[in-house]
């Protein structure tokens, strides 16, 4: 029974750590992400702009229709005060972008588990398909 004990402290752990990240670090990391996916960053530098900033739902995207073409627009009036403003081609950029860093995340947290597990009396198993 210790290295179920074990174990569960491991995967407990794991869900506090990644759940120490603050909001603003989350929203951060989301901008990151939109301008690597070829979202425009457009301050709000004019009374104008941050009016127009204030209309639209924070950290939300926002499709719009302008000269026949889907864009999306993505404000953030918190960290930058500013608009992301993307295509549909940025858009699905960003959404497979996320996915991979989740993937990413998901595959490091496993890995830690299966560093901390006592695989006790199953020995070293190896997956299907890995040489033993």
């Amino acid at each position: 029974m210790p290295s179920l004990t074990g174990s569960l402290v491991a995967i407990a752990a794991c869900v506090v750590l990644s759940a120490c990240t603050s909001p603003a670090q989350r929203v951060q990391n989301k901008e990151d992400l939109l301008v690597a996916s070829g979202f425009r960053f457009t301050p709000a530098n004019t009374p104008q702009r941050h009016a127009s900033l204030a209309s639209l739902p924070p950290h939300k995207f926002v499709l719009q229709v302008r000269d026949n073409k889907l864009i999306y627009i993505y404000a953030d009036p918190t960290i930058c005060g500013c608009l992301y403003v993307g295509n549909q081609a940025a858009y699905g950029r960003y959404r497979e972008n996320v996915f991979q860093k989740h993937l990413a995340n998901e595959q490091q947290m496993t890995a830690e588990m299966n560093q901390n597990m006592d695989w006790g009396p199953w020995g070293s198993v190896q997956p299907i398909g890995e040489a033993q």
